[in-house]
């Protein structure tokens, strides 16, 4: 299906308007020249994500599949049949060879687009490796190289960051869908997005040209491959006549980058807001328990900052965004008792994450030298939303992976002697301000104005609307229609609801701090790529602090290890509640704290993110469950035994310590055990049996691990017992002393559990991040006289009595044992495959394609998507 590598380069130079002679190609470096590690990765399915018409169609007939579409995933989902603990043969089939360069005979192809660049892929994965003469040869390659292995999802990408993804894909509800939630973080104009680019040489100088320069010679190899797909058929991928966009791509403009910069940034890079919810819940734990006791009650419940949250610091407070003891007066903002009026009723979606990491220092590896298992979640789809590159030229030498359509850089992998990698880390980067309404002549101002006050100047809002209409989907049978899309601006935010303050009418927005400047932690990644400005820890966290995004970055090398949690943190004045809305007289005052603010860490024996809280005294926002339990604990756990009495770490014991956790059932080993003490030996015998069972399991290490999709869990009597009686046991637990109406909102505005299948129904792998978990075992250690730090206001369950606490369970438990597992478990693809009421087929993971190409499921696993495993054994001269 590909075309001579000779001809290609031709046909490339003279499409694009290359001038001059051609000139020879820069020569590949030979197999690990340069690396000084030993690294291995995986990202599932595979590395070639583009299909042409044909190749569609013969899918759709007989299944067969391009090369290195899906030679990734059996290896992926290899690692819950494989027997623990791992052994370094193991490593070899689960993770693939992530070294410099390709071993000598095993390349698949080398080509050169244009006179300035060489690409080789591998026979056995078709990972493109990218050498440039010239910087701007590498960046032209690692468009190329996207556009060869993405082109169409890099279109879908760019329409979904301008939130015209039914337009161009058809207007299936979950389009629709996307679009509402992207245009109301982000309802750019095409002028919006040009001003980010604009700005960079302002903002930055020298750097900024540079990072433009860099853009501007990987948006010419997106347009070098998309003129070459316009005119070959064999090299336009299908989709585009499947959607009936048979005129195939437009040409790439650098704004593109700029939309899915603003994509990814508000789905994985940032966290807070929701402010009006949690005022709302705090006028309602005020209602029923008093004004003193109810905002004690709420707090309890906000937890933004539970002494007992794992953090990934340790021993070490780094203090942002606590809620003060007494706000500064005028500086609340909360609304009159019904007046609040949403001027978008879709909540927020938290992003899905299951991003994590372990790193151990030298101190606690066999070798002496740190070691490391990381990786992003970022979701499982058809093809992946991450691209795989390695890049040489002048100031970059890197191999990993990146986020399609903005993989100029490198953003989560290696360079020559180092690795690194990232979770999300979610901090408040989000509030919601109250601007007063105002009438532009005078006079009282209606809650429909469409004018507010700021300044001292009564000011218009700035109206964002859109119209895209669609055509009917080949695809989804999809009938024609339109979407309508609405946004109000403000100088402080964007418009989220309408009520009053005070009896005065006022519109709250909601400003982030990224918004406008999604693009600028470019800086950051070019850092990450450049060895001649990574040499150590320390510079690797001044690298990061150069990234606006929220995520916890981790780096090794041969001798040193390092934590930072970047973000553009908002400086808020003195007692600025940021969990509530707030007046906008108490604005921001400035945008980024200082680099010794941000939680950071060198050389700590154990390192571990499970997107857990970052530090002490760090503050969680909005929608974030910090308390006692988190799954980053399974990980602590994991490490700590096999490093036990002295014992020390290899890569394979590492790697298995991460594979313990990624069937862990956190309910079972962190929350279960106090129920069952409350139980104890119950009369019933129908109880005492599920309790035996469920005692079993716990002794079992609490896991849903199955070898297969579909094959029978270990103690599944016990795992479907815990299912069906988990949401019957807390409203037991705390239902009576909530009352209905406050169980019902903190059930909306708290999720009680984030199952594998997902609260959403989507079979998406990650789990166990936000729940009720700490709520319910903090709860029930205080009944039973355990130690507690942070101790709630209330004890909930039996309104703090042992024995109607036992009653309760007992009878939610024995409602529990009622429900049928085919009523548990109903899914219409299990029941299709002939495994109706299987919680593992239930559990299992599905790929969301993104393209004609779908994939098998796999068993339930939690873990990053893309995973590394690393061990550095050597430097450069420093």
């Amino acid at each position: 299906m590909r075309r001579i590598a000779s001809l290609l380069s031709v046909v490339v130079l003279l499409t694009s308007g290359a001038a001059g002679a051609l000139a020879a190609p820069p020569q590949p470096l030979p197999y690990r020249a340069g690396d000084f590690g030993t690294v291995r990765d995986v990202l599932p399915p595979g590395t070639d994500g583009a299909a042409n018409r044909d190749q569609l169609l013969a899918f759709l007939s007989n299944g067969a599949r391009p090369t290195h579409n899906d030679d990734q995933l059996a290896m992926y989902a290899a690692l819950t049949s494989t027997p623990l603990p791992l052994r370094t043969a193991d490593l070899n089939r689960l993770f693939k060879d992530a070294s410099f360069g390709v071993r000598a005979g095993e390349a698949e192809r080398a080509y050169s687009p244009r006179e300035d660049v060489t690409i080789v892929r591998d026979r056995q994965y078709g990972v493109p490796r990218i050498y440039g003469a010239t910087r701007a040869g590498t960046m032209f390659g690692a468009g190329y190289s996207a556009a060869e292995d993405r082109l169409f999802f890099l279109d879908v990408l760019r329409h979904l960051g301008r939130a015209q993804l039914a337009a161009f894909a058809g207007g299936s509800p979950g389009n629709v869908a996307m679009d509402r939630e992207q245009w109301r973080a982000a309802p750019y104009s095409e002028a919006d997005l040009t001003a980010q680019l604009d700005a960079l040489p302002r903002r930055y100088g020298a750097e900024g040209r540079k990072l433009r320069a860099d853009l501007d010679a990987y948006t010419a190899g997106v347009n070098a491959f998309i003129d070459r797909a316009r005119v070959d058929p064999l090299e336009l991928p299908g989709e585009y006549a499947f959607t009936g966009n048979v005129a195939g791509p437009q040409p790439w403009k650098p704004e593109d980058a700029v939309a899915i910069a603003s994509l990814v940034g508000a789905t994985f890079g940032n966290g807070g807001g929701g402010e009006l919810e949690q005022a709302l819940l705090l006028e309602s734990f005020q209602d029923r328990f008093g004004a003193r006791l109810g905002r004690r009650l709420w707090s309890d419940w906000r937890s933004a900052d539970d002494p007992e949250a794992p953090t990934t610091v340790r021993g070490r407070r780094f203090p942002y965004d606590l809620p003060p003891r007494t706000p500064a007066r005028g500086s609340l903002a909360l609304p009159d008792r019904g007046t609040l009026r949403s001027a978008e009723v879709a909540r927020r979606r938290a992003p899905r994450a299951a991003s994590n990491a372990l790193v151990v220092s030298g101190r606690l590896s066999k070798s002496g030298h740190p070691l490391a298992v990381f990786g992003p979640q970022v979701g499982y789809f058809s093809p992946q939303i991450l691209v795989e590159q390695e890049l040489h030229g002048p100031g970059i030498d890197a191999r990993g992976a990146a986020f399609a359509g903005v993989n100029m850089y490198v953003q989560l992998g290696r360079g020559p002697d180092y690795a690194w990698s990232a979770t999300s880390a979610g901090q408040d980067i989000i509030d919601t301000f109250a601007l007063p309404l105002c009438a532009p002549g005078g006079g009282r101002p209606s809650i429909g104005s469409a004018h507010y006050l700021l300044g001292g100047r009564c000011r218009p809002m700035e109206l964002l609307t859109r119209r895209d209409a669609w055509r009917p989907s080949i695809a989804d049978s999809t009938p024609a229609g339109a979407i309508e899309l609405r946004a109000q601006r403000t100088l402080r935010g964007i418009v989220v609801a309408r009520g009053r303050v005070g009896g005065r009418p006022v519109v709250y927005v909601e400003r982030r701090s990224t918004y406008g400047r999604e693009l600028d932690s470019a800086r950051g990644f070019a850092a990450f790529n450049d060895p001649g400005r990574i040499r150590s820890a320390r510079d690797f966290q001044r690298a990061a602090a150069q990234v606006d995004y929220t995520f916890n970055w981790f780096y090794l090398d041969d001798r040193e290890t390092a934590y930072f949690n970047s973000g553009a943190n908002p400086r808020r004045p003195r007692g600025v509640d940021g969990n509530l809305p707030t007046s906008a007289r108490f604005g921001w005052r400035g945008i980024g704290t200082p680099f010794a603010e941000h939680p950071q860490a060198r050389d700590q024996d154990v390192l571990t993110s499970w997107n857990n809280k970052q530090a002490p005294a760090y503050a969680a926002a909005n929608g974030q469950t910090f308390g006692p339990v988190y799954r980053s604990q399974s990980l602590d756990a994991a490490i700590a035994a096999r490093t036990r009495g002295g014992r020390r770490l290899d890569r394979a014991g590492l790697v298995s310590a991460m594979a313990e956790a990624a069937t862990v059932d956190l309910r079972a080993t962190q929350v279960l055990p106090w129920a069952l003490r409350v139980l104890g030996r119950p009369r019933d015998p129908r109880l005492r049996r599920a309790v035996a069972e469920l005692r079993a399991r716990i002794a079992e290490g609490g896991h849903r691990r199955a070898r297969s999709v579909g094959a029978p869990y270990p103690h599944a009597e016990a795992i479907q017992i815990l299912d069906a009686w988990w949401p019957r046991w807390m409203r037991a637990q705390f239902g009576p002393r909530l009352g209905d109406r406050l169980y019902r909102q903190l059930v909306a505005a708290i999720p009680q559990d984030d199952p594998p299948h997902g609260r959403d129904g989507e079979h998406r792998g990650s789990a166990f991040q936000t729940g009720w978990y700490g709520y319910a075992q903090k709860d029930l250690r205080t009944l039973l006289g355990a130690p507690v730090r942070g101790r709630y206001g209330r004890v909930y369950c039996g309104r703090g009595s042992l024995r109607r606490c036992r009653g309760v369970l007992e009878r939610s438990l024995r409602a529990a044992l009622a429900v049928p597992a085919s009523e548990l478990y109903a899914d219409e693809g299990c029941a299709r495959a002939g495994q109706a009421g299987s919680p593992s087929c239930y559990d299992a993971i599905r790929f969301q394609a993104l393209g004609g190409i779908t994939q098998p499921p796999i068993a339930w696993q939690n873990r990053p998507t893309y995973q590394q495993v690393v061990e550095m054994h050597g430097h450069r001269p420093r």
